[in-house]
């Protein structure tokens, strides 16, 4: 197969990177950024065209302040930090989530690097951020009500359309780090027929070769989406 056009990633393993090191979880989530601007570099010299990063879920929020606190002001760093890595590649960014669940600052922020780089024709950056499979969906099924139409009527097509970002195609590839094997309420919807990579490596140990080793992997899978071949 060729490289997939749809890439997704849940990054999972901060805190036990952290642990392993008898580190704060903060140090941990400061070495995925890293580990994110590197795999995002990767993704772009790969020439995927769409990467999206589960940065962020609904049931995150149930952490401690202090972790809440410490990965938002990750996010705005590095939406501030890296304008100069976007416009060199041409990296254009998108949110997936409830925008209007987030920090009023934070919220800014992204709809700044949105504005920013809305023109810039590389890989498209989606930052899945208080997002959450069925928070998504519930969302939609709003959108479609608002609109005055027929639920009785609702197609799948309808749904699709309400998505939070219905003009990028269904990721391809679902990448999970840390060896867990469970979606984690990520791109329910979007990743019906998705082919999944689960890695032993903790998130903060990522590079670009991990990146290559996951994509290698699916070149080699024959996707038959619920056919015979």
């Amino acid at each position: 197969m060729d490289t997939p056009l749809h890439v997704g990633i849940i990054m999972d393993g901060n805190g036990r990177w952290a642990r392993q090191r008898s580190l704060i979880r903060t140090q941990g989530h400061l070495e995925g950024l890293e580990a994110a601007k590197r795999v995002v570099k990767a993704a772009s010299d790969m020439g995927i065209r769409y990467l999206t990063l589960y940065t962020f879920s609904t049931e995150n929020w149930k952490r401690t302040a202090d972790e809440v606190g410490f990965i938002m002001g990750l996010v705005k760093q590095y939406l501030r930090g890296e304008m100069n890595f976007y416009r060199q590649n041409h990296i254009r960014i998108r949110h997936a989530g409830d925008a209007a669940g987030l920090p009023p600052d934070i919220a800014g922020e992204i709809a700044g690097a949105m504005a920013d780089t809305q023109g810039f024709d590389g890989m498209q950056v989606i930052l899945a951020l208080n997002y959450g499979g069925r928070d998504e969906l519930v969302r939609a099924l709003r959108r479609f009500s608002a609109q005055g139409r027929d639920m009785a009527a609702l197609t799948e097509e309808d749904i699709a359309a309400c998505l939070d970002n219905p003009d990028v195609p269904d990721p391809d590839l679902i990448i999970r780090s840390a060896g867990e094997y469970r979606m984690s309420n990520f791109l329910l919807w979007e990743g019906a027929y998705a082919e999944l990579y689960v890695s032993a490596k903790l998130w903060p140990d990522w590079t670009g070769d991990d990146l290559g080793e996951a994509i290698d992997d699916y070149r080699r899978r024959n996707r038959r989406f619920g056919g015979i071949v």
